[in-house]
């Protein structure tokens, strides 16, 4: 499998690199590809913030628990085309993702946003494809790391 990852060599400073090969055979890159699906350091904040690491596992715990429901509302709106619902549901959507340290899924989310505040409900979706595989991805993660590794 080709992968379009970084390499140890800082390319920017050598004069050498004439771009990725993903550049060179003309293939799109995907930005999301170079954000972390979970970034513990973002979660890290959530515990101090709270004070007490207990209250964002918790948090965390919920977000785990609630995945399913919480996209099918968002499903659901979108293809009924209610923007006020599909709004309320990616803003909560976003802003849980990003408590969490789901920094992938909060910038789908982003995405979405965007679409239904200009009006693109019918363009969006293809972002609930990428937004569930990517938040069941992140629910994944958390339940590997030490955030939830004993739920």
């Amino acid at each position: 499998m080709f992968s379009s990852g970084s390499s140890e060599v800082n390319e920017e400073s050598d004069p050498s690199h004439v771009g990725s090969a993903d550049d060179f055979i003309g293939l799109p890159t995907d930005p999301l590809a170079e954000h972390p699906i979970l970034d513990l350091a973002e979660f890290q904040l959530l515990e101090d913030q709270m004070d007490n690491p207990l209250i964002a596992r918790t948090f965390a715990g919920d977000f785990a628990k609630l995945w399913g429901s919480r996209y099918e509302i968002l499903a659901a709106a979108v293809e009924r085309g209610d923007a006020a619902a599909a709004l309320d549901a990616i803003l909560s959507l976003r802003t849980s993702s990003t408590m969490v340290g789901g920094v992938r899924l909060s910038l789908l989310a982003s995405r979405l946003e965007e679409h239904i505040r200009n009006g693109d409900l019918r363009d969006a979706h293809p972002l609930l494809k990428a937004i569930d595989e990517c938040g069941h991805a992140t629910v994944r993660e958390l339940k590997d790391s030490y955030v939830l590794r004993n739920d």
